[in-house]
């Protein structure tokens, strides 16, 4: 008796089916931290509850309270002070919700772009920074340096310490608009890598070699090497998440240069 052949799955059924993602207790809380953002219940400034207040509150252990405060601290949504407590941080209550908002709701798409962007916007603040950078501005740029190659020398990821050394750039690029984006980017930007663990020791080695080149060229005052410099670092980055096993991103473009060729565009359409 002949055997009946197995039905072929068919493989457009397959690639139209999403994968289940896992909502976690922080993200939840993170959700509902942002309402009360959004509706005006929390502003900057107001002092949150104790972290045993809010767990006893969301009936959940105080570790998924403490990493989602720790989220929204290392996004600058919250400050912790020793004698006050955590507090909402000074931001207009707009932004704080659009950051609290990039928490949770990237996807694929939104993160190439981001990371395009990425590449383009530090470009420019490594170029002012140069020319713009006190001597105060410069030191810092080198101490978050300092910081980052001794954590990541150690093996450790470094994630808030490289976080620290962009946005001391940005800082010193003294342009308050640039700044205030390299804030709102940065950070998405090396929470997705440290989810998706891009950083191996091995590029922790290259990440020193490409901070330093950076803080090289701020230090001598070259404009046109920083910026080079911080382009290829960020270049790096972008390809390092884009070969991630668990990263899922569709590239927006891929031209090599941050600048759009509009000509080759309209050959397109």
């Amino acid at each position: 008796m002949a055997r009946t052949a197995a039905p072929r799955i068919r493989d457009d059924v397959l690639a139209s089916l999403a994968s289940i993602g896992i909502v976690r207790p922080s993200d939840l809380i993170v959700r509902q931290l942002r309402e009360l953002v959004s509706n005006g219940t929390l502003k900057p400034g107001d002092r949150l509850p104790a972290e045993r207040e809010l767990a006893a509150q969301f009936r959940v252990g105080r570790s998924h309270v403490r990493d989602a405060l720790r989220r929204l601290e290392f996004y600058g949504v919250l400050r912790t002070h020793p004698q006050s407590g955590t507090v909402v941080a000074e931001r207009g209550a707009e932004a704080l919700t659009g950051v609290i908002r990039n928490v949770l709701e990237f996807d694929g798409q939104d993160l190439a772009a981001l990371l395009e962007t990425r590449v383009v916007l530090e470009a420019e603040t490594a170029r002012l920074a140069a020319m713009r950078a006190s001597a105060d501005d410069r030191r810092q740029v080198a101490r978050t340096q300092d910081a980052f190659r001794a954590r990541a020398s150690a093996g450790h990821p470094a994630l808030h310490e490289d976080l620290a050394f962009h946005l001391a750039i940005a800082t010193a690029s003294r342009n308050t608009v640039l700044a205030s984006l390299v804030h709102l980017v940065a950070p998405d930007v090396m929470r997705h890598h440290g989810e998706n663990k891009t950083c191996d020791k091995a590029r922790l080695v290259e990440v020193i070699a490409e901070h330093q080149a950076i803080c090289d060229a701020i230090a001598a005052r070259d404009p046109d090497k920083a910026a080079a410099a911080m382009t290829d670092h960020a270049r790096m980055a972008r390809d390092q998440y884009r070969r991630a096993p668990k990263a899922r991103v569709v590239p927006v473009s891929t031209a090599d240069s941050p600048q759009v060729d509009l000509a080759k565009r309209r050959q397109h359409r």
